[in-house]
């Protein structure tokens, strides 16, 4: 039974850590689109949302993709799809995509904020560390207490 107090919040921490990497490359991948200088008009081939329920609680989120597609000097037609988009962007509207040479499917169509996307990012990543610093007080906390309960808590 000990073992659980151990092994759940591990696996939370791992998934919270996996979490901040991914945010973490995302606004690298954003950034570096942004600074390239590169861009290209791409057209919008097709949206759609999924939604999540969150448990009991009734609180559904929805997400609104957009599948692009556009031409680099290159020639090769590369095709991305993105989330949270705007809502206004549907099928078969152009937009400006900035991307970088070496990995233009990792391109966007979201407007350079270079500020807004920081901001996110360290918020998500406060909340991360939050979670993360909970996991570690909660282990060490029923390691001292299960530590007590085996060998006695008259122990000063």
């Amino acid at each position: 039974m000990e073992f659980m107090f151990y092994a759940v919040p591990t696996l939370i921490a791992a998934v919270v850590i996996a979490m901040a990497v991914k945010v973490v490359k995302r606004s690298l991948e954003l950034r570096q689109a942004w600074s390239s200088g590169l861009t290209a008009e791409a057209r919008c081939l097709r949206t759609y949302t999924t939604t999540r329920s969150h448990g009991d609680s009734g609180h559904v989120t929805t997400t609104l993709h957009h599948v692009y597609e556009f031409t680099p000097p290159g020639g090769r037609a590369v095709r991305f799809e993105e989330e949270n988009g705007p809502a206004t962007t549907v099928e078969g509207d152009f937009v400006t995509v900035h991307y970088t040479a070496d990995r233009p499917e990792k391109a966007t169509a979201h407007a350079p904020s270079p500020v807004k996307s920081a901001a996110g990012t360290i918020g998500l990543l406060c909340f991360f560390g939050v979670m993360l610093a909970f996991c570690v007080f909660f282990m060490v906390t029923a390691n001292d207490m299960l530590a007590n309960d085996m060998f006695g808590s008259d122990l000063p």
